[in-house]
């Protein structure tokens, strides 16, 4: 008691008879109670000089490390009915599987023999490219026959021009043979006039002459005719050879562009046949996608067309299925301004949904019970459109613990991305200042202590 005021009450009621007014009283009570504040205080005062981890809490979900081994939706490639379900939900298939036998629905595939009756024209139109390229090689044929024909026409035509020109020369011979008779006629019918003139001659001896003369003359004119018709052989011959060139070019010609419309219509077949045998193949394809299977080995976990004679549109989910052999990893978001804290193989602390953790406290991770190791796998460049950034997180190597075997993706996950280790002070002075976690850019740098953390510009010169 202060003993401030005049008025006291021990004076008018017995104190000794209130155990309270007895234990306030008491020096020895409030000598204890400052003990008591002193060594919590002094507790609280360790207690910031003590380690702590700081770290980056995230949450998100189980997710699988390759895109090829999470859940996915089988869809159709093709449009169709439903007509007839090999598995049922919650069965094992393998890859190659059948899962679901379609019929068609379009009025183009519904010949059963659809195959066959293509398979059918592609033979016929085979086969006509064959005729197509028979003929052509036949035409080849014929152009190198008229080829030979014509050169041996053409060696015996000149044979013919060669012996006309030496019939021209003998009979130009003779002409100038027959022309010299028929002037030494003329002389001697002159010598002969003059004698019979004289008297020297008989008129029968004269008519004789005038008779040779005449018949040496006839010769002569004959002779002229003669060369006459063999130069008009030989100009006959040449037009005959001309003429022959000339035919024979027509039918090389004729030949030649009957085998290009021959070779014209082979390719026009074989541009056919390249396309059905395309439509061939299309057609064989669409078959096949009748059937639809299982891409890999996976677990059927939902039927998303389950009657049938019900139909599913090309590009339309028939049924879902999760891979058996996944390599798990967690899918967490973490803000912007916790983007540059975060580096690939950062040692990170996992706590799954549905396994039992205590967290004493995220900044001592030892103390912590019921967490798993990860690391971190990648980092998203782009944002999320819920304003977070994607991290995955994959499974440590086997020196840790492994993640637990019954883990499902989808289960959520909390993480903790471990950074730098501090006093519980400078924890508490950042935490109220707003500042950012300490971190090093560097693998390999020396950790600071507490002391040398104060000031958030540090923090600054390490990020740079």
């Amino acid at each position: 008691m202060l003993n401030i005021s005049d008025n006291r009450i021990h004076e008018q009621v017995p104190l000794d008879q209130y155990p309270s007014f007895a234990q306030v009283l008491n020096p020895r009570l409030a000598l204890s109670l400052a003990v008591w504040l002193l060594g919590f205080l002094l507790l609280f005062v360790l207690v910031l000089f003590m380690p702590w981890t700081q770290n980056i809490q995230a949450q998100g979900a189980i997710t699988t490390l390759k895109p090829s081994q999470r859940p996915q939706t089988i869809e159709s490639t093709i449009a169709g009915r439903i007509e007839q379900w090999y598995v049922a939900e919650g069965d094992t298939v393998y890859q190659g599987d059948t899962i679901v036998y379609l019929s068609e629905i379009k009025d183009a595939y519904f010949d059963p023999q659809l195959l066959e009756r293509t398979q059918l024209q592609l033979d016929a139109k085979r086969n006509a490219s064959g005729a197509y390229a028979q003929k052509a090689d036949a035409l080849s044929n014929q152009i190198q026959a008229l080829q030979g024909a014509l050169e041996l026409k053409l060696l015996e035509l000149d044979n013919k021009v060669s012996q006309a020109q030496f019939k021209i020369q003998a009979d130009s011979i003779d002409l100038i043979a027959a022309g010299v008779a028929d002037s030494v006629a003329i002389i001697q019918l002159a010598r002969w006039q003059s004698l019979f003139d004289q008297g020297l001659k008989s008129r029968t001896d004269l008519e004789k002459m005038r008779k040779s003369r005449q018949e040496v003359q006839a010769k002569f004119i004959a002779q002229q005719n003669k060369l006459a018709q063999s130069r008009l052989a030989y100009t006959n011959t040449q037009l005959q050879l001309q003429n022959v060139r000339n035919e024979y070019r027509e039918k090389v010609s004729k030949a030649e562009s009957d085998r290009q419309s021959a070779r014209s219509s082979q390719f026009d077949t074989d541009a056919q046949i390249g396309k059905m045998e395309n439509q061939y193949s299309n057609y064989e394809q669409r078959t096949s996608f009748r059937y639809i299977i299982s891409p890999q080995d996976g677990f059927i976990n939902r039927a998303l067309k389950p009657g049938l004679g019900e139909t599913v549109k090309a590009g339309e989910g028939v049924v879902s299925i999760v891979p058996l052999n996944t390599q798990l990893a967690a899918d967490i978001y973490i803000r912007p301004v916790d983007l540059p804290l975060v580096k690939r193989n950062q040692s990170v602390r996992l706590e799954f949904d549905g396994w039992p953790a205590i967290i004493f406290g995220s900044g001592w991770p030892g103390a912590s019970f019921g967490t798993f190791e990860g690391r971190v796998y990648s980092v998203e460049n782009n944002i999320s459109e819920n304003g977070l950034y994607r991290v995955l997180i994959a499974e440590a190597d086997s020196t840790f613990e492994p993640w637990p075997s019954l883990l499902r993706v989808g289960s959520g996950v909390k993480a903790f991305a471990l950074l730098n280790d501090v006093p519980i002070w400078y924890e508490l002075w950042r935490q109220l200042n707003g500042f950012p976690p300490e971190y090093y850019a560097g693998p390999n740098a020396d950790k600071q202590k507490g002391t040398s953390k104060a000031s958030p510009s540090m923090t600054t010169d390490k990020k740079k």
